[in-house]
């Protein structure tokens, strides 16, 4: 059957194509013959209790130099749409979740959004860790100075990072020697008025900081590790870090196993969690990436993966 799916995303002429895993999965959805529309946030908007957008159609190639096409404009309900991709980076700001309810309306009209838009807001993609603390590192999320320092000073070394952000943007190492360490918690804290999350550093980190795919709860058999840049402690690719294909741990597939239901009762069909050593450090629920590294290392699809769970939710109503 051909279904007509939405895409909610970044302008699509500034992606990377060869790493971009929103691209994937229009490669996916186009295979399967499916109509594709493409919408930028601000596209959408309400009109009388209804979620609309301005559309428009797209074709997409698997190219590094012309990716994409697009067709005619379609302006109206997005209930017209069989299922939407919510794939919009961060920052998760006000705009992002002013989004997220206008998707819940499409939702109500009996629109499939993945991931739901109501968990989008609901997990935050550190603060979710808080509830598999058993799987984590020693954590703290405070606004407080007095206590992130008191933190600092109890496990000597340690990693702090705000909680709205992504591609290892403001994260720093702080040690309890460090000369810098005040300044460094009233920038982060703005002076106390802003809460953000701090860890204990982990050195497993000089092996990568792996990302973990799950669909519908089932992770993909390989991971990305992520090993930072010489002189770094961060892995993420946006600051530099090298991706490196690894097959699962014992250890990777007993976090994926503990967080797979939970997940999936929240509504959320396409999930990256991030993993250094044995600890879970971040669930990625906006806009995980590493599916085009992966399927090219490994001969996944993992994008199509996800495509067969929409299929068959769109079909089971």
């Amino acid at each position: 059957m051909t279904y007509r799916i939405g895409v909610v995303m970044d302008p699509i002429d500034a992606i990377k194509p060869e790493k971009d895993s929103t691209l994937a999965m229009l490669l996916a959805a186009q295979r399967r013959g499916w109509q594709i529309e493409y919408m930028l946030a601000n596209d959408l908007y309400l009109a009388n209790g209804r979620a609309c957008a301005q559309r428009r159609e797209l074709r997409v190639t698997d190219s590094d130099t012309d990716w994409h096409a697009l067709g005619a404009v379609r302006d109206g309900p997005l209930a017209e749409l069989d299922a939407i991709l919510m794939r919009v980076d961060p920052p998760f700001d006000m705009d992002y979740i002013y989004t997220t309810y206008q998707l819940e309306l499409a939702e109500a009209e009996g629109v499939l959004v993945v991931n739901r838009p109501q968990t989008l807001r609901d997990a935050n993609e550190k603060l979710f860790t808080a509830w598999f603390p058993e799987l984590c590192p020693a954590s703290l999320v405070s606004a407080s100075q007095a206590r992130l320092k008191s933190f600092v000073q109890e496990l000597e070394d340690t990693v702090i990072k705000p909680l709205d952000g992504m591609g290892g943007e403001s994260i720093f190492r702080l040690s309890a020697n460090d000369p810098n360490l005040n300044v460094v918690l009233e920038h982060m804290t703005r002076r106390g008025r802003r809460q953000c999350m701090i860890q204990a550093f982990l050195p497993e980190i000089r092996d990568g900081d792996k990302r973990i795919l799950l669909v519908d709860g089932k992770p993909a058999p390989y991971a990305l590790a992520r090993i930072p840049s010489a002189g770094e402690t961060r892995g993420n690719l946006a600051a530099g870090g090298r991706g490196v294909p690894v097959p699962l741990s014992d250890s990777d597939r007993s976090i994926a196993e503990a967080v797979a239901e939970p997940l999936r009762a929240r509504g959320l069909l396409f999930v990256g969690l991030d993993v250094i050593g044995d600890r879970l450090t971040e669930i990625n629920v906006t806009s995980p990436t590493c599916i085009r590294e992966l399927d090219a290392a490994f001969g996944l699809d993992i994008a199509g993966d996800l495509m067969a769970v929409i299929e068959s939710k769109l079909e089971a109503r």
